[in-house]
């Protein structure tokens, strides 16, 4: 209770606050590039509920390019806008929203794309699932150049989900086992630094 109470404060708190931002990010999105000003995606949140993310539109708004769900290095689907966006993680300031609406958290694990979450192994599937996912975690800090690594890779799929994803989910449970308002805020904390020294 007292953490859902911390997200609707801090995240309708934000909102008000970064109002002026959004606009201005809005208005650079449409002039960049065609499109809607925000992407949204189905990911599996709480209990297995799959819900509609939302984030700032990065990339060029195609169909036929839906299908590729990873971002492997300097993707050619990127906008310019979209570059700096993704840099400085203004493109997840949209999920506030997601925090208000009660699909997520401020901070929890990252929720993923079903076809992902289907390869989870049974027991820390149930685990990860049992809490609301979240803005930022601590996976999301260690890979925060996630597409620079998997550019790296022979085969950029095969990395992330037997590399990359079981870390992440290493990450997940350990939150599950330690989650706390105090855990919460040292997340936070560590998050706004990430971002101010980048």
């Amino acid at each position: 209770m007292a953490k859902r109470l911390m997200d609707i404060l801090l995240a309708g708190m934000g909102l008000l606050v970064l109002l002026p931002l959004f606009i201005a990010l809005a208005a650079w999105i449409r002039l960049d590039s065609p499109g809607p000003v925000f992407f949204r995606q189905e990911r599996v949140g709480r209990h297995g509920r799959v819900f509609r993310i939302h984030k700032f539109r990065t990339m060029v708004s195609d169909p036929r390019l839906a299908h590729r769900q990873i971002t492997v290095g300097a993707d050619p689907r990127i906008t310019r806008a979209g570059q700096w966006l993704r840099h400085s993680k203004l493109d997840e300031l949209p999920q506030l929203i997601d925090v208000l609406r009660g699909d997520m958290s401020l901070v929890g694990p990252r929720p993923e794309v079903p076809r992902y979450v289907a390869q989870y192994p049974a027991a820390l599937r149930e685990k990860v699932l049992s809490v609301r996912p979240g803005i930022t975690d601590l996976a999301s800090l260690e890979f925060r150049r996630e597409s620079e690594l998997l550019a790296k890779a022979a085969d950029p799929e095969r990395e992330y989900v037997e590399v990359v994803m079981p870390q992440k989910l290493r990450y997940a449970a350990q939150y599950v086992d330690e989650a706390s308002l105090a855990t919460d805020l040292r997340i936070i904390g560590l998050t706004l630094k990430t971002l101010v020294s980048g």
